[in-house]
């Protein structure tokens, strides 16, 4: 039996594909550097800020990867003001929280979106009541596709592995999971494709909202 539903952010709940390419596009462009394109850009999201704007620098020439901690102090001031821009839930995704949480399913969010923006994105689609536990990235805590969140989650909720669902978008998530020894289930309406999803080990893929709650209602994923 699930007690805990665990989702990634970006590509999963919501599409926040032009808060991210618009604050990529203007570091690169304070920084005097050119632009990569919103394909390139999205490819790169997954593995955290740093992650993000190595790739992009390295696009925009090799030489300019020295720059990271330039870039990465003009990241965070422009992501922190643009991180809300544009965003918005996929289709479904409300309705299915709800049933969610009035079937006493905790639910919690795991990021690599650094924290400040990740708890900003989430009070901007569902508000403050939504999820129990939301978690973006931390130098405390190694990102995704490390165990470690999950392991401080699982505590937090007196859960085991076997009690929790894990749902995201990327390659990263299906390694999460199964680092986490979570079930998961992949979705394909986000920043892969079915086909990249599977070439990653994806075990089980939906591609509507409500999929998982049919799953849920039925006593798990099978």
């Amino acid at each position: 039996m699930v007690k805990v539903c665990i989702f990634d952010l970006d590509g999963t709940l919501g599409d926040t594909r032009q808060s991210l390419v618009r604050s990529v596009e203007q570091t690169l462009a304070r920084m005097g550097l050119p632009p990569i394109t919103e394909e390139q850009c999205i490819s790169f999201v997954g593995n955290g800020a740093r992650r993000l704007m190595e790739k992009a620098l390295a696009v925009s020439g090799p030489e300019n990867i020295s720059r990271i901690e330039e870039a990465m102090e003009v990241y965070g001031d422009i992501f922190d003001k643009n991180c809300t821009y544009g965003v918005r839930s996929y289709e479904g995704i409300h309705d299915v929280l709800e049933q969610m949480n009035q079937m006493g399913i905790k639910l919690a969010v795991l990021s690599n979106k650094p924290h400040r923006q990740t708890e900003k994105v989430i009070k901007e689609m569902f508000g403050n009541d939504t999820f129990a536990y939301v978690q973006g990235q931390k130098e405390t805590i190694p990102r995704k596709p490390d165990k470690a969140a999950f392991k401080l989650l699982m505590e937090r909720f007196g859960v085991s592995g076997k009690e929790c669902l894990y749902v995201g978008d990327s390659e990263v998530d299906v390694a999460a999971g199964k680092n986490a020894g979570i079930k998961t289930i992949s979705v394909s309406w986000g920043f892969r494709t079915k086909e990249e999803l599977k070439a990653a080990g994806a075990e089980y893929i939906i591609d509507k909202a409500g999929e998982l709650l049919q799953y849920m209602k039925e006593g798990g994923v099978r």
